[in-house]
Order: C-alpha cells, then structure tokens, then sequence
C-alpha cells in the first residue's frame, strides 16, 4: 500500500460523513427559509408569542439565547482559566492531579445530573436568598458555566502544557517563577488554544436545551435582571416537540433551528478567521 495514499474505506467514510452533516445543514436551512416564507414574512421576528392568538414572535426567545450563552461564557471561560493556572504551575502537584481527576469525572456526567442537583440544591438558594421562583437566568446561567469549565479547561491544559515542556528549561535558566513563566510565556503563546476552548464552550451553552428547559423558568420575555424567567431557542424545540401540533408553532420550531446553526456557524468562522489572521501575522 502506497503509505502517501490514504485507505479507500477512510475516504470513503469521510465522504459519507460529509454528505450526511451537508444533508443535515441544508435541510435545516431550507426548512428555516420555508418557515419564514409560510409563515407570514418576519413576522416570527416580533415580540409577542400568543398562539392562541396566532402571535408566533419567537424575537424573546432569540434574545434570552443569546443573554444565556454569552454570559455563561463569560463565567465558564474565566473558570477554566483559572483552573488551567492552577494545573500548570500555580498550586503544588497534588491540588493539580486532584483538580484534574474532578474535572475528568465532570465530562462523563450527564447534563441531566447538572440539573437535577441544581433544582434541588442551587434553586432553593436563590430562592431564599433573591426572593422569586429561583427558575431563572441566574440558575441557568451558573450551571451552564459549570458544564462547561471541564471541557475547555481541558481544551486549554492541552496547550498549555504541551508549550510549558517546551519552554519550561529556558525560563528556568532565565530565573523566572513557574507564575512567571506562566503568565508571561505561556498564555501568550496559547491564544489559539484559549479562542477555540472559547468558541467550543459558547457552542455548548448556546446549543443546551436540557438545562434550560429544567431551571431557566421559560417564560417568554425579555429578561431584564438575573433573578428573571426566559425560555431560549433550544428550549422552545424541546417544548414544541413534546406536543403534537403543527401550523405557526411548528413553523417557528423550523426557524429556531436554522437561527441555532446560523449562529454557531458565524461564530465558528469568524473564530477561524481570527486564528488564521494570528497564525499569518505570526
């Protein structure tokens, strides 16, 4: 076999993949396109969800996902940083391996575990403490951040360490700390490791719809404080497939999806653009 050559049966399997996740997207791109031509124009783009009424604005919902997934970014991603440090030179080697082995269990935990112990543990404490249900963004919001944390932290502890053994003796002979080296080293030369475990912890939290379905109290709205109900995009579909109906509802459904890939789409191309434009300056 011609070692220059990959396998058949590996390009065939590539090419099978290829046209399944293209079959995929392009369903949920025309079956987008198709609700907003039957379903009135922009009309799901309004403020109002009323299906008694014949009111499909799913606009509440494009916000709260949006609000819910850049915010639990925002927490998880500084989270995982800092888990990161502390794996790779800030806290003694056993807090590190002890921090690795909790992180490692997290990733094979189901999502529904994450909001099981949060009705019952997270949601009575802001309750109690905030006032309101305690099904809200807030509760949401900090869960979505936890699930997240394993898998960039590992994202970015790849990096990291693969670029701390490979610098590690120079620092040394140029008497930094292992903080310096770190610090001033490191994470500088990991940036493209650090974006990407950014982009694959927002597609997380915008793409999760058990978590806030079960916590994020799902009421349609504008959410103006932490303390307050939303339902998102991920949570609508779930609703919506859990009844049998069709029409308006069924429609906006078909759009919420196309919405979910348009958005992780652009965010993941402007990511690599991003990285490329690094990678060239470079």
């Amino acid at each position: 076999m011609n070692a220059g050559k990959s396998p058949l049966f590996l390009k065939a399997l590539a090419l099978s993949v290829s046209g399944i996740l293209g079959t995929v997207t392009a369903f949920i791109i025309v079956s987008g396109i198709e609700a907003v031509i039957g379903g009135q124009g922009f009309s799901f783009f309004s403020s109002v969800w009323n299906p008694n009424a014949g009111h499909f604005g799913i606009l509440p919902m494009i916000h709260a996902s949006v609000l819910l997934a850049v915010s639990s970014l925002c927490v998880g991603w500084l989270l995982s940083l800092g888990c990161c440090c502390v794996m790779n030179g800030l806290a003694p080697k056993y807090i590190a391996d002890a921090m690795m082995m909790i992180l490692t269990v997290m990733t094979a935990m189901p999502t529904v575990v994450y909001g099981f112990a949060a009705v019952f543990l997270l949601v009575p404490v802001i309750r109690e403490a905030f006032g309101g249900s305690g099904f809200c963004w807030l509760s949401a919001g900090m869960i979505l951040a936890l699930q997240s944390v394993p898998t960039m932290t590992l994202v970015m502890d790849a990096s990291v360490r693969s670029l701390s053994s490979q610098t590690r003796i120079t620092a040394e002979t140029l008497g930094m700390t292992p903080a310096q080296h770190l610090c001033r080293v490191v994470l500088p030369s990991s940036s493209k490791a650090l974006l990407s475990s950014a982009i694959l912890g927002l597609g997380r939290c915008a793409g999760d719809a058990l978590l806030p379905v079960m916590l994020a109290g799902n009421a349609v709205r504008f959410a103006s404080s932490p303390l307050d109900s939303m339902r998102t995009l991920t949570a609508h579909i779930s609703l919506v497939l859990s009844s049998d109906i069709g029409g308006g509802e069924h429609l906006s459904l078909l759009l919420s999806g196309a919405l979910l890939l348009a958005f992780c789409g652009t965010v993941s191309i402007i990511s690599g653009s991003i990285i490329r434009r690094r990678k060239h300056e470079a």
